[in-house]
Formats: C-alpha cells, sequence, structure tokens
C-alpha cells in the first residue's frame, strides 16, 4: 500500500458547542446540534461533503478510464442520516447522483464502478446502509 495524504484535524468540545479545524488552517469551522440555536455545521453535513467530493472524483476517474466524457454539471446530492436503534446511533448515506448527457446504462455503469473504487464507499461498505440513486 503506498501513502497518498494525511489530513490532520483538531476538534474541541463536541457537536454541541465544538470548534474544528484542519491543520492547514483551511478548515475552521464551529460545531453545532441540528436542533440547537448555534450557528454552525454537523458532523453529518461534513461527512455530506466529504463522501459526496470524494465519489464525483471516482466517477471522474472511472469516466476517464473508459474514454467518457463527463457533463461539466454532475451533481452529488448527499444525504447523511442520524438515526437511532436499541444499540445506539447509526448513520445512513444516500447518493443522489446527476449525470447529465449519458443514457443510463452508460451512466449506471459508471456510478457501480465508481462506487467499488470510491474509498469511503469501500470503508463503509456493510457498515452502513449506503444507496446510491442516478437522478
Amino acid at each position: 500500500m503506498q501513502h497518498v495524504h494525511t489530513a490532520r484535524t483538531e476538534t474541541i468540545g463536541s457537536r454541541e458547542n465544538g470548534f474544528a479545524r484542519s491543520s492547514d488552517g483551511a478548515l475552521d469551522i464551529r460545531l453545532s446540534n441540528p436542533a440547537g440555536n448555534r450557528l454552525g455545521t454537523n458532523p453529518e453535513q461534513l461527512v455530506a461533503i466529504a463522501w459526496s467530493a470524494s465519489f464525483a472524483s471516482s466517477l471522474k476517474h472511472v469516466a476517464d478510464i473508459r474514454r467518457i466524457k463527463l457533463h461539466a454539471d454532475v451533481r452529488i446530492y448527499a444525504n447523511v442520516e442520524l438515526s437511532s436503534d436499541d444499540q445506539g446511533y447509526v448513520v445512513g448515506v444516500r447518493l443522489d447522483i446527476y449525470l447529465p448527457g449519458l443514457n443510463r446504462e452508460i451512466a449506471s455503469a459508471l456510478v457501480e464502478a465508481a462506487r467499488l473504487e470510491c474509498p469511503y464507499c469501500r470503508a463503509t461498505h456493510g457498515n452502513i446502509h449506503a444507496f446510491y440513486n442516478l437522478v
């Protein structure tokens, strides 16, 4: 395995009243509970952004390998849900994937190939409920 990148962050506090920042200063945010009054972001939003960006990169990569040109307006709408069951909290993800200009068969093949390549998809496979929908 070849190391590619390490992200370093520091989180002080929690989703209730915390702060988080990256070691390079590019990210410096307030954390908040979605049900609270404090302005800020929550961990589910951060996962949604990270996962959808990673998936979009994987889509581009598999399309390039197959010499398929993606439209500039490719969009990934990520929904990260926090639920609870009798054992605690559970995370679920749904990516709604918009691939304009491609027929459904080619688009579906790209989504499946990207799902097999995306680091977030691979890391969580079998651990959370994840759904990938073409829209």
